[in-house]
């Protein structure tokens, strides 16, 4: 009797072990390849954010200032950080970033290291921080909150000296110190070339390689004082330039990277190869994701002309689902008029696009499938599939260690008509998938209706019609076992949307009015057709203009892609007789090679000459190129 009852005893602590091996919980994946740090999660998380550019370059009309504005033209009478931040808000963006100094070198904030700034302008009476005023906007708003410093100075005549590199680590540690907690420190490549530099008018160029320190002193600096603040360059280290300005990353976009030095040595932002930025590398040394900046407008400050240009909610999605769809994160260039404020046109804009982002993804119409799986790892409910319908972005399916290829079949519960599928990987495992590839069932077998590569922290399918499903199949694709943690099927919402279209204040001079006495080979740069373009040998054009007055010239570079005979910088002049010449403007096309959009230059008074002589006097590698070329009154 006491043997029969040991040995009860026995038999049940036998089973119940046994029970407890079958129920516990199988280890997770391994993860694979690079991973991304905490902050960089928290970056991923956000997916948008907006950044403002507002200098004394606004009220110049231009895109780059050279450094020699006079700070009294800085004064917006009507500036109001919350309309902007508000209107960012209501974009569904969820950060701010402040240019506390663009290339022109002035200062947003009372800064110790120059008296270029706004504490020698009139606004708030020299008083004033902007760059505070926009961190409070911020918060107001519940955006987070971020700088841009650019480490190019036009104005500081150190620059170039090893004097600039400790000026610029100081207005760093200024920043970094008194604005709250920062997102981000945003650094631009440009760096060296044409300025101001305290009244020098010269160009100044140093090496990208090494001036700026930027590993053993300047990024430091970041690191110490805002450790979760992602640092944007052209190499990260925790964001990269996507390498265009038009907000599109690859279709094939990795999140991991190995950057290319030039030369032999180390890359450095402005100084590396950038021929993989766009794409990224498969199985890259450092998690380093795309970041695509792309301004609102035409430019990245605020241009009269381009008040009509505003990208539409519909476009602005298009470019959602090409950034943030491609793993990358988005970051719209806002620029407010003179007097401070977004222009109205802008904020109808911005507001269409965040009601678009909640009608298109508020609903999942995958919310309530049935889910089997090819395999399920460890057979255990911790991986099941059912959590690639909750809302959260790191529980996952998962398949065993040797299943590479398993396939995942959603019963929709009846008919659904969508045209976005949207998947996501639990990227604290690392960049898994190779790729995915998606089908419905047509009531006899399954039908391929898209596939996509480098899935990572967001990929957002779009379907060129929409498709009518009641079952969808998913299978994936990887060298380890893969995970996935989101799966949605959505339908893109359509809103109403209404801009002032008044006609801009430019009035183009017809070209028929105008004859070119140098040679004809300007033709297709003067047919009004932006998809041709002239590329010629020669750089200096003649026009009769006639009896006309003018008061100013337009230029467009080809919009083919390419760069070649691209004008970087130019002459205008005047002559009643073709022969005897008064200069009537010069200077540059800043920013054309990434952002090649239409340049239009007004004089600072109408001229009236029978001959007009443009000069292309710098141009990119050789030539001279043109989509359309002309004045205006």
């Amino acid at each position: 009797m006491i043997f029969s009852k040991k040995l009860g005893i026995a038999l049940g602590l036998l089973a119940g072990t046994l029970t407890a091996c079958q129920v516990s919980t199988p280890p997770p994946p391994e993860p694979y390849g690079a991973l991304p740090s905490e902050r960089q999660l928290r970056w991923h998380e956000m997916e948008t954010y907006t950044l403002i550019h507002f200098t004394p370059t606004t009220y110049q009309n231009k895109e780059w200032g050279f450094g020699d504005a006079d700070p009294a033209i800085f004064n917006p009478t009507e500036f109001d950080a919350n309309q902007i931040a508000n209107a960012a808000a209501a974009g569904g963006f969820k950060g701010l970033i402040s240019v506390a100094k663009h290339h022109d070198g002035f200062c947003l904030w009372p800064t110790a290291t120059t008296n270029y700034s706004v504490a020698q302008s009139p606004w708030r009476d020299g008083k004033g921080d902007m760059v505070k005023e926009f961190m409070g906007a911020a918060k107001k708003a519940n955006l987070a909150f971020g700088v841009y410093l650019s480490a190019w100075d036009r104005n500081d005549i150190r620059y170039g000296s090893e004097a600039y590199p400790e000026a610029y680590r100081q207005q760093l540690t200024e920043l970094m110190t008194g604005y709250g907690d920062l997102f981000t420190s945003w650094h631009d490549g440009a760096n060296g070339g044409d300025g101001y530099y305290g009244g020098r008018n010269e160009k100044r160029l140093i090496d990208r390689s090494s001036y700026y320190n930027w590993k053993d002193k300047t990024w430091p600096i970041v690191r110490e004082h805002q450790p979760m603040a992602m640092i944007f360059s052209d190499i990260g280290p925790d964001m990269r330039w996507v390498g265009n300005e038009h907000g599109h990353a690859a279709e094939t976009s990795w999140a991991t990277i190995t950057l290319k030095g030039i030369e032999g040595k180390e890359p450095m932002p402005g100084y590396l190869d950038d021929s993989n930025l766009t794409t990224g590398t498969r199985g890259g040394e450092s998690w380093i994701p795309a970041e695509c900046d792309v301004p609102h407008r035409s430019g990245w400050f605020y241009h009269p002309e381009q008040d009509a240009q505003v990208k539409s909610p519909d476009a602005l999605f298009e470019i959602y689902l090409k950034s943030v769809g491609r793993g990358a994160n988005m970051n719209l260039g806002l620029a407010p008029m003179p007097n401070g404020q977004l222009h109205a046109n802008d904020v109808a804009s911005l507001k269409g696009f965040g009601e678009k982002l909640e009608k298109t993804f508020s609903s999942n119409l995958a919310s309530k499938a049935k889910i089997t799986t090819s395999n399920t790892r460890g057979d255990h409910k911790a991986y099941s599939a059912d959590q690639i319908l909750d809302d959260d972005r790191y529980s996952y399916y998962a398949s065993d260690d040797d299943v590479l290829n398993p396939s995942l079949e959603l019963d929709l519960g009846g008919e659904q008509e969508f045209d976005l599928i949207r998947l996501r990987e639990n990227i604290k495992l690392g960049q898994r998938l190779d790729s995915v590839r998606i089908s419905t069932w047509d009531g006899q077998d399954w039908q391929k209706i898209a596939g996509a590569t480098s899935i990572g922290a967001t990929r957002i399918i779009k379907l060129s019609e929409p498709v009518r499903a009641t079952k969808v199949r998913i299978e994936l694709f990887a060298p380890v076992a893969p995970t996935l943690s989101d799966f949605g099927l959505y339908k893109e919402a359509h809103v109403a949307y209404d801009i002032d279209q008044s006609p801009s204040a430019i009035v183009r001079v017809p070209s028929n009015s105008v004859k070119l006495t140098t040679g004809d080979g300007l033709a297709a740069a003067m047919d009004r057709n932006p998809v041709t373009f002239s590329e010629l040998s020669e750089k200096i054009f003649v026009f009769d203009i006639g009896t006309q007055t003018i008061g100013g010239f337009f230029y467009l570079p080809r919009q083919d892609g390419k760069k070649e005979g691209m004008v970087t910088r130019y002459r205008l002049s005047g002559s009643q007789d073709n022969a005897k010449w008064e200069i009537i403007k010069e200077g540059e096309f800043s920013n054309i090679k990434s952002n090649p959009i239409e340049q239009v230059v007004r004089f600072s008074k109408n001229v009236q000459y029978k001959y007009i002589k443009f000069e292309a006097t710098e141009t990119v590698e050789r030539g001279f190129s043109a989509s359309e070329l002309g004045f205006i009154k």
